[in-house]
């Protein structure tokens, strides 16, 4: 029997998942901003023949989850706009998916779906979104339009332990998978063949095929149709990251990946678990949802062992670098045993965090591919086709509203 294929992607964030990690030799941070960094990184990967990128964002400058921002200019602190960033990279790429995170807290769908559905024409069908939720007072005093009471990182830590939140947090995820719901129902408002286009007619669309989605809502009244036709895919990939049952359920109801955060030591056996609990509570029907674990990674080098690395960054910041996600520090073939094992315990995929962006990509795609590759779980080069087809994915997804 031929061994399972690994399905591979990396999450990019700035200088890297260290907090210290602008500070190394190679990163760059006087590019941190420009699109060339960006386009070196997602190339790389792409050497790499990852399935996808995805690209971190926040309403908020960077800083640790659920803390209050501090003063503290000893880290990047400062964002570009992730969904842009795809854009910019969409036409010097030709294969590898593009996923950038998208709040929808205080963005109106409206403007996600057409935004995402132009990010899936600029890439010729590779796009996808990261849906994430705010919880953050900071964030909502951007935009004035609701009071949000604090959840501490205590308080986040007792809910996930017990899988008891406050009802305010079931509105944010309720809210949002309103959110994904209209931009879904909002991709299909065109129908496949509704651009006509005939000069002679004068006639561009058929508005028989563009259709009112009518949706009806706690939170959202959209009307639709969209203003931007059908994405070439469809429905583009949405993803989630989620810690704990309650955000199971929400990716179970709206997602297509859920990125999930195993521990080292527990491995992802009981997490696995509890997500085909949630999807079976939600009676999510149909393509079953995909599982893809979280592993910050730092990875021998040339110069240094992935230990060693860890360990002057630590030191540079001045605190032991600590994560939602398993820490690796090691070499490329240790990793491909571990990926190798969680997947025979029923991992779909794995989402690698770099800790130094420029030096952990290079290593992920010059070190840890090849060696996935000796194993026989990894392609050697990229199939044709879209990004729901690389994930293996169903790519011809009927539109809900066409005509018989």
């Amino acid at each position: 029997m031929a061994p399972k294929q690994l399905h591979l992607g990396v999450a990019l964030d700035g200088a890297g998942w260290h907090p210290a990690a602008w500070r190394e030799p190679n990163s760059r941070p006087a590019e941190l901003f420009s699109p060339g960094y960006w386009t070196v990184l997602v190339a790389t990967a792409e050497r790499g023949l990852l399935d996808f990128v995805s690209i971190e964002d926040t309403l908020r400058i960077p800083a640790a989850p659920h803390e209050p921002s501090d003063d503290a200019v000893d880290r990047v602190r400062a964002r570009i706009d992730a969904n842009l960033i795809a854009a910019r990279v969409a036409p010097v790429t030709r294969h590898i998916g593009l996923i950038p995170t998208v709040t929808v807290t205080h963005t109106e769908p409206f403007h996600v779906s057409k935004s995402i559905a132009t990010l899936d024409y600029t890439s010729r069908g590779r796009a996808g979104w990261q849906v994430r939720v705010s919880s953050s007072a900071e964030e909502a005093a951007h935009f004035g339009r609701r009071e949000v009471h604090e959840l501490t990182a205590a308080d986040i830590a007792e809910a996930v332990a017990s899988g008891v939140f406050p009802s305010r947090v079931h509105d944010l995820f309720a809210e949002a998978a309103d959110a994904v719901e209209v931009a879904r129902r909002l991709w299909d408002s065109w129908e496949d063949d509704a651009e006509i286009r005939d000069v002679a007619a004068r006639r561009f669309i058929d508005r028989d095929k563009l259709h009112y989605i009518d949706f009806e809502g706690r939170f959202f009244s959209v009307r639709g149709p969209s203003i931007t036709p059908r994405p070439p895919q469809g429905q583009p990939v949405v993803a989630a990251l989620a810690h704990g049952p309650l955000i199971y359920e929400f990716a179970a109801r709206s997602a297509d990946l859920v990125f999930v955060t195993p521990s080292r030591e527990a491995g992802p056996g009981v997490i696995l678990e509890q997500v085909a609990a949630a999807a079976a509570r939600v009676d999510r029907a149909g393509e079953s949802l995909r599982v893809y674990a979280d592993i910050v990674v730092f990875l021998d080098t040339d110069e240094a062992t992935g230990p060693q690395r860890l360990a002057r960054l630590n030191e540079l910041a001045g605190a032991e670098f600590v994560s939602d996600a398993g820490v690796f520090a090691g070499s490329a073939d240790e990793l491909a045993e571990l990926l190798a094992e969680w997947s025979e315990q029923g991992i779909d995929g794995f989402r690698l965090r770099p800790g130094v962006a420029v030096d952990d990509l290079a290593a992920i795609a010059d070190r840890l591919v090849p060696a996935l590759q000796r194993r026989g779980v990894f392609r050697t080069g990229y199939p044709d086709g879209s990004l729901r087809a690389l994930l293996g994915l169903p790519t011809d997804i009927p539109n809900r509203y066409a005509t018989a």
